[in-house]
């Protein structure tokens, strides 16, 4: 979908949000032309802030597409806010319930009509705490097995600086530095046409997140860590004074 096709409620989004960032955020984008492909595309970006919507938003829309976003059903639920994210097509999502069928029907279906859709493979704000990201849950995974639409790793770095969900604090400062980089679509070709199993979906997913992991490296800088398990906390009676 294209800028010229927007609705009113996609514009009114445009309005209300492009100004605040042109005036928060200092930007380096790059890879911006891996979003520029015809048809439907599933997006997966890091996840180290609750700012990173806004950011990926503004980055993807530039692009020259419009962003849908994955977003608790209960929230479209609520009265006019659930009816605003509807007409600016954003994607309603069952989770763990009998109707999560219902909603991977909906993320194809948008893929189908030619959508960007996002989704945080990590499906939370990473609890790694130097931000890095997490092992990745199967979501994207599948979706690009059900449909064969090219996956575009996003990497962000900089929206932490205007909220860092390790201190709960907004950054507030004008023209704060923020950097985006989409990288060309991960090479999941060896699954093409293969069941969704528990494994062949992990194993995608790992591709994904390894891809993922090694662009937020390149901006970053240094080596990351590993992406899977975290070591587990010791237990309270296990700590000593």
């Amino acid at each position: 979908m294209t800028r010229r096709r927007l609705g009113f409620w996609q514009r009114f989004a445009v309005v209300l949000v492009k100004p605040v960032m042109l005036l928060w955020t200092r930007r380096t984008w790059r890879g911006a032309e891996q979003l520029r492909r015809e048809g439907g595309i599933i997006i997966v970006p890091n996840h180290l802030s609750h700012a990173d919507p806004l950011v990926s938003a503004h980055f993807i829309y530039e692009a020259g597409r419009w962003p849908q976003y994955l977003g608790k059903a209960s929230v479209f639920r609520v009265p006019v806010i659930g009816w605003i994210l509807h007409r600016c097509k954003q994607i309603p999502v069952e989770r763990e319930t009998v109707h999560a069928v219902k909603s991977l029907d909906k993320l194809v279906a948008a893929l189908d009509a030619g959508g960007a859709v996002v989704i945080y493979p990590e499906g939370t704000i990473t609890r790694e705490p130097q931000l890095w990201p997490m092992k990745g849950k199967t979501g994207a995974a599948r979706l690009a097995l059900a449909t064969g639409a090219p996956v575009i790793p996003v990497a962000m770095w900089g929206p932490e600086k205007l909220f860092d969900p390790r201190t709960t604090r907004f950054g507030l400062r004008p023209r704060t530095p923020v950097t985006v980089v989409a990288g060309p679509p991960v090479d999941l070709g060896r699954w093409a046409g293969a069941t969704p199993t528990r494994a062949v979906l992990e194993e995608m997913t790992d591709e994904i997140m390894l891809s993922l992991r090694d662009l937020l490296a390149e901006i970053r800088g240094g080596t990351p860590p590993p992406l899977w398990e975290r070591p587990a906390r010791p237990r309270t009676s296990e700590v000593t004074e």
